[in-house]
């Protein structure tokens, strides 16, 4: 078995910023596809993506009498279309403009006689250049895509443990393709003041509707040009008074006010002696905090097994 130390790989932050803005702008045409063609789901569940054995994908996507699903395969470096009356279509991950990339995948689905249209502008990136204006050549190492695809394996692993401990309304872990976070939200089940928005190429009535009731939010997100230190975020929403004076743990985490939320560097995580525990600590803290402080009625919202959290792993199949 992996040691934790070589579980959690170490990400090139100082190195990947190119790869790791190509890959957002990839999987924000993606996401847009799936967008167009899926049916709406409440908070924006029914556009997000999902992390995969080989990357990142859609799942299946309605498309008139039959579906699809996109995949970016960071392993063998494809977008990978595949349809369910067998037609298939492959583009290459590779430095080519984000331009000439939007109009291939769209191209190659065409010729699957999947004929989809998008709304062209990147979602949630300040000054975005519309997908077909973006001509410029991009780099993409191949290794850097991995290294965070990996990342996320691990992140959505543990968050998939935290979002169990939950008995009321909560996401699933997915990826928001338009600020580039894997993400898990759980909801007290009371409404919330409507959102105020601002967020750049994002509609107000769709943050509302993300932020119509209470909740706790925690994810992965790794970084962009302004910030690219990766880190494991948690918030809420609204913030409850007091919230960003509560002491958290590990001793790394702390509070970001211009974006009302604790952060946690991803390589605090990666460095401890035990990173999973480490990163449930951060994820169940603060959601313990935020939810006391909202009076959240926890005693039946919350559960846990009485057999540990690995008691599913040794218990008697079939």
């Amino acid at each position: 078995m992996s040691s934790p130390a070589t579980t959690w790989p170490v990400l090139p932050a100082a190195e990947w910023e190119e790869t790791r803005s190509t890959l957002h702008l990839w999987c924000q045409i993606v996401g847009k596809i799936r967008m167009a063609c899926g049916p709406w789901v409440n908070h924006s569940w029914g556009v997000t993506l999902a992390v995969t054995s080989r990357g990142f994908g859609t799942s299946l996507v309605p498309y008139r009498d039959r579906a699809f699903e996109l995949d970016l395969d960071v392993v063998d470096s494809r977008l990978h279309v595949t349809v369910t009356d067998g037609g298939t279509a492959a583009v290459p991950l590779d430095g080519r403009s984000v331009a000439a990339f939007h109009a291939d995948v769209l191209a190659a689905m065409a010729d699957l006689g999947l004929d989809v249209a998008i709304n062209p502008l990147p979602s949630e990136i300040p000054g975005a250049v519309p997908f077909s204006g973006d001509d410029r050549p991009r780099g993409y190492d191949p290794d850097h895509a991995r290294s965070l695809w990996l990342a996320m394996v691990q992140a959505h692993r543990v968050l998939g443990d935290f979002r169990a401990g939950f008995l009321g309304k909560a996401s699933p872990v997915h990826l928001f393709w338009g600020s580039f976070d894997l993400a898990t939200t759980r909801f007290s089940g009371r409404s919330a003041p409507p959102h105020p928005g601002g967020l750049p190429h994002f509609p107000l009535e769709v943050a509302r509707e993300a932020y119509s009731h209470e909740v706790t939010s925690c994810g992965f997100w790794p970084g962009n040009a302004d910030a690219p230190t990766p880190v494991f975020y948690a918030y809420a929403y609204p913030t409850p008074a007091g919230f960003a004076d509560v002491p958290v743990e590990p001793p790394a985490a702390t509070w970001v006010d211009e974006l009302g939320e604790f952060v946690l560097p991803y390589d605090a995580v990666r460095e401890a002696d035990d990173p999973d525990a480490t990163l449930l600590a951060f994820l169940e803290r603060t959601h313990a905090a935020a939810a006391d402080l909202a009076g959240w009625d926890r005693s039946a919202l919350e559960c846990r097994s009485p057999h540990g959290p690995d008691w599913w792993r040794t218990r008697p199949h079939g």
